[in-house]
């Protein structure tokens, strides 16, 4: 008998499903409180420490040079990890993406800087952000689908959306524990080792990681894709020749919303302070009042895309992304808090409408059998092209036109890319059965009959 990814509504059948989604938002939420911590220091502290230079704007962008390091690596993860999790299964393929980024953010924080060091300062930071990179690239897919592939494809959307919290929750706990420091502490301490300890906190978070995830099952379509023996032997192989389609809709359809993101959660932290001659920590604030919105936001949008068309849905966030920027930077000429942080805010609120729907509209690209993998790739490819280039192409237009309209219009380019990839992609409106691929597989792990 088929299995099937649907299950009764029943407490028993309910009781992993909870668990999984818990599971997905702390993995999802302590490696991006890694990753977070990384971008927030190479807007504050990196280019001073790792990148001196006479410029200011200069060590920045140098200092976004090892952020975008990041995102490069992604798509060794995606490749290596998600080949990994459609083969040998999500749960162990999570456990080492969590340990990974993890023992890579720990060593950052006892990284010596350049005045200690020398050269061998900053290569060190790249190789590291290089592994935190790795690690994030093979955590997105399994963590969407470890909380999805429990769910029926009518709350796919909500149950889905646990791995999309991850990053503004995460997001959230480190620029919280930055602007704690900040606080707390003098410039002069701040600079010399409190930005350390942020980092070295990971420890402990991983650890509470690991010991959650250690408690799963695996997914009952991993299981089931077991049991009939129909597991692929080249999935990446696969992937390229029968989801092309899948694949150039998913990549395009998460441009955007990377875009957006490295705006109002990371390069605001720069232009707030450098162009409109705000404090470090009222930047923050906007950025942390954003974030803990977009906590309850995303899977609101994600449960609002089980009950309208999650495409739909997904598509008037993006419209609303390319129109936003326009808006938002005239807005905040004037150097007050109170616009900054009112822009910020609708800016995340714009985001989390995509973005909640989001790991359910990728996964559904995919055919079960290789979805670990696609989800991946797309993840992985997309934030080269989006999250990666953002924040030194955000730099670079500023430093060289001196003003907001490139930036705006950056945005909206990557929302007309985005808008595309969501109409070149399938609308799956909730019937995954409908997905019979080019190669034979069903949804539920079976193959059809030739």
């Amino acid at each position: 008998m088929a299995a099937t990814t649907d299950h009764p509504d029943a407490p028993a059948g309910r009781r992993p499903l909870h668990r999984a989604f818990v599971a997905s938002l702390a993995g999802t939420s302590l490696e991006w409180y890694d990753f977070a911590i990384y971008s927030a220091a190479s807007a504050l502290v990196f280019g001073d420490l790792f990148f001196p230079s006479g410029d200011p704007l200069t060590g920045t962008l140098l200092a976004f040079s090892t952020y975008a390091v990041g995102y490069l690596a992604r798509p060794l993860g995606g490749f290596v990890f998600g080949r990994l999790g459609d083969v040998i299964g999500r749960k162990r393929v999570l456990a080492a993406t969590l340990l990974l980024i993890g023992v890579a953010t720990l060593l950052i924080g006892l990284l010596p800087t350049y005045s200690t060091i020398g050269v061998a300062a900053p290569a060190l930071l790249v190789l590291l952000r290089f592994a935190q990179g790795v690690g994030v690239g093979g955590e997105w897919g399994g963590a969407v689908l470890l909380s999805s592939e429990f769910a029926d494809s009518r709350s796919r959307g909500l149950w889905a959306s646990a791995a999309q919290v991850g990053p503004p929750l995460g997001n959230l706990m480190a620029n919280g524990v930055l602007a704690l420091l900040g606080a707390v502490l003098s410039e002069e301490q701040f600079l010399s080792w409190g930005w350390r300890v942020a980092f070295l906190l990971s420890a402990v978070l991983v650890i509470f990681g690991l010991w959650i995830r250690a408690e799963l099952e695996e997914t009952p379509v991993f299981k089931a894709m077991e049991a009939e023996d129909v597991r692929p032997e080249r999935p990446i192989r696969e992937v390229f020749a029968t989801q092309r389609r899948a694949l150039t809709a998913a990549i395009l359809s998460r441009i955007a919303p990377d875009v957006l993101y490295a705006m109002f959660t990371v390069f605001v932290l720069t232009y707030a302070t450098q162009e409109l001659g705000m404090e470090r920590g009222q930047a923050l604030v906007a950025v942390l009042v954003g974030s803990s919105l977009q906590v309850f936001l995303i899977p609101l949008a994600g449960a609002l895309s089980d009950r309208v068309n999650r495409r739909a849905l997904y598509l008037g966030g993006a419209v609303c992304a390319g129109v936003w920027p326009f808006v938002f930077f005239p807005m905040i000429d004037g150097g007050g808090q109170l616009p900054l942080v009112l822009g910020v805010v609708v800016g995340l609120v714009i985001h989390s409408v995509m973005y909640g729907p989001q790991a359910a509209f990728v996964a559904e690209q995919f055919t079960p059998r290789l979805r670990y993998t696609g989800s991946s790739l797309a993840y992985t490819l997309a934030g080269v092209v989006g999250g990666a280039l953002a924040p030194l192409l955000f730099t670079a237009l500023l430093a060289r036109f001196g003003g907001w309209y490139a930036l705006a219009g950056y945005i909206a380019v990557t929302a007309v890319l985005t808008v595309t990839g969501l109409l070149v992609g399938r609308d799956a409106a909730h019937d995954e059965d409908a997905l019979v691929v080019e190669d034979g597989a069903r949804p539920d792990g079976t193959r059809t009959a030739p």
